[in-house]
């Protein structure tokens, strides 16, 4: 009898042992499926999409910024210039992409992210050598009072009715003569969880996109 009771509390201990083992993994797994998503991580975009359509119905103008090295060390960047007709309105809107993701997956089209979290997140922009007539000056990167035309879509705005920018109005300069106009246009996305306000800035919160192009009117 002394043998099989030494036998018993061997097994006992390791049935024990064995049930402490799978509910601490138990507890483990579950603890990392429901960790929450941090809110304030920077959206992957690989692809950049601009299309300023002018609103007499002429043809689009399409370019596109690309991140040459997907998660590598280079930066996203332009992959050309913007070449824009004088005194026209354009309006433009700005795709994301994704390219790591699949196409099927939720993390493909980042503008969709983007819009359902606008009241995260709001595009500053800024430029150089006067390339438009409205708004005038010089953006409002520099300065978040400065003017940028928040108008066109739905998405020019976000839910509070505060500027989110997927979509803007653009009206180009008449440049003297023959001449063109160069300067650059700046495209800066900031994510902003529970700091965007009325008066939040391109200072605040952490920065999803910053683009340059060179921009030409003629």
């Amino acid at each position: 009898m002394k043998h099989n009771l030494i036998n018993t509390k061997t097994s006992l201990t390791k049935l024990l042992t064995i049930t402490f083992m799978l509910a601490i993994a138990m507890q483990f797994n579950g603890c990392k499926k429901d960790d929450p998503k941090p809110e304030d991580v920077p959206e992957l975009i690989t692809t950049a999409i601009l299309t300023f359509t002018p609103n007499d119905g002429g043809s689009p103008v399409i370019v596109t910024a690309t991140d040459p090295d997907g998660e590598g060390v280079q930066d996203i960047k332009a992959d050309g210039p913007i070449n824009l007709l004088p005194a026209k309105t354009y309006v433009l809107k700005i795709d994301l992409i994704n390219a790591l993701a699949k196409p099927t997956d939720p993390a493909y089209k980042v503008t969709e992210e983007v819009e359902e979290e606008g009241d995260e997140h709001m595009f500053f922009f800024a430029w150089t050598n006067n390339p438009f007539s409205s708004p005038a000056g010089d953006g409002n990167i520099d300065n978040r009072a400065d003017a940028v035309n928040y108008t066109g879509a739905a998405n020019s705005i976000d839910k509070n009715n505060r500027p989110l920018g997927l979509t803007t109005t653009w009206t180009t300069v008449t440049p003297t003569g023959t001449s063109t106009v160069t300067g650059t246009f700046q495209v800066l996305l900031k994510h902003q969880p529970n700091l965007k306000s009325d008066t939040s800035d391109s200072k605040t919160g952490e920065t999803d996109l910053d683009l340059t192009f060179t921009v030409n009117i003629k």
